[in-house]
């Protein structure tokens, strides 16, 4: 007989994870639960959870609960009666009475290698900390925060060019692959769950547009990493002549800074920035209110004062730098 999920997702990232396994015939799903249309764009009109759409697009029957604290919403889950329920970044953390309503529980993806990086930027924290490794993690969902017992976990290595938004493709691709011998292991009896090292454990904040405010001051590995962390969105960003400078990629000069941090040069081809240790190259920009470009395009047509600076944090009053725990 075919394993009952009742799948819980939202974001792009939990689309591979539900057309493995609703192309498994292991499975059956007979509701895929998301999050309501949002107002998105700059029409702000409402538009569908990718996982809808892909719902939809595979024939599943769709749920979007204003939130799953209803006791109506909760009733129309249990009706289904679910052997076991998969979560995939459905964006509420969930109640007791939802996690017991299925008989095998609630299986979770989360892309990292739990207990590190907890919370709800693991893809960005792994490229800010510089790190050599991550992956993805599958816990059994408990009511404290991605801090259930590990049934699956894999590891993937990292060349430090990855950016969030290919990072997240890769790890999305990677649970899709895991999940459905997970499901059909833990439903079986034959997979253990593993408590996790809570004093082990690290945490990540919530991405903000003000977290992606570069500060100049730090060493140019450092606003490098920030960069790709921040890319697709909410993407690093500095004031220059009290506009916005979104910096969409980069690279790292071997010349060492000899102008204050925040220098420009316009003139060097790609154009350079200075920091608190080597310059670093700018590849591709976004002007605020106008489309993204190379840099040497938008060099040739600003026009700036000689020894122009990004403007200092301090200057703006905002935060810079997201850090994620290590």
């Amino acid at each position: 007989m075919a394993i009952s999920v009742v799948f819980l997702g939202s974001p792009a990232f939990a689309v591979p994870s539900l057309r493995a396994l609703a192309s498994d015939a292991r499975f059956t799903i007979p509701l895929v639960v998301t999050q309501p249309d949002r107002p998105a764009g700059r029409g702000r009109q409402p538009r569908p959870p990718a996982v809808k759409e892909a719902a939809l697009e595979l024939g599943l029957p769709v749920f979007q609960p204003e939130t799953l604290r209803d006791p109506d919403a909760v009733e129309q889950l249990a009706t289904v009666a679910p052997d076991v329920m998969v979560v995939v970044a459905y964006g509420e953390i969930l109640r007791q009475v939802v996690l017991d309503l299925a008989p095998h529980g609630c299986l979770n993806v989360h892309p990292s290698l739990l207990p590190r990086y907890r919370g709800s930027s693991p893809v960005q924290a792994a490229i800010l900390n510089g790190d050599a490794e991550t992956g993805v993690s599958i816990i059994k969902l408990i009511r404290h925060m991605d801090a259930g017992p590990i049934v699956a976990q894999r590891r993937i290595p990292l060349d430090g060019t990855e950016t969030a938004g290919t990072l997240s493709e890769r790890l999305a691709n990677l649970a899709a692959e895991m999940l459905p011998d997970v499901v059909a292991g833990w439903v079986a009896g034959k997979l253990n769950a593993v408590p996790q090292d809570d004093e082990a454990a690290t945490y990540t904040r919530e991405l903000t547009t003000a977290g992606a405010r570069i500060d100049w001051r730090q060493d140019a590995a450092a606003i490098e990493r920030l960069v790709r962390a921040m890319q697709p969105w909410p993407k690093a960003w500095s004031f220059l002549e009290g506009r916005r400078l979104a910096i969409l990629a980069c690279d790292i000069s071997q010349a060492v800074s000899t102008e204050p941090p925040g220098t420009i040069n316009l003139t060097a081809q790609p154009p350079r920035v200075s920091t608190g240790s080597t310059d670093l190259l700018l590849l591709r920009v976004q002007p605020e209110g106008k489309r993204e470009m190379s840099a040497e395009d938008w060099a040739r047509g600003v026009r700036l004062p000689r020894g122009a600076r990004f403007a200092p944090v301090e200057e703006m009053g905002e935060g810079s730098g997201p850090q994620a725990g290590a």
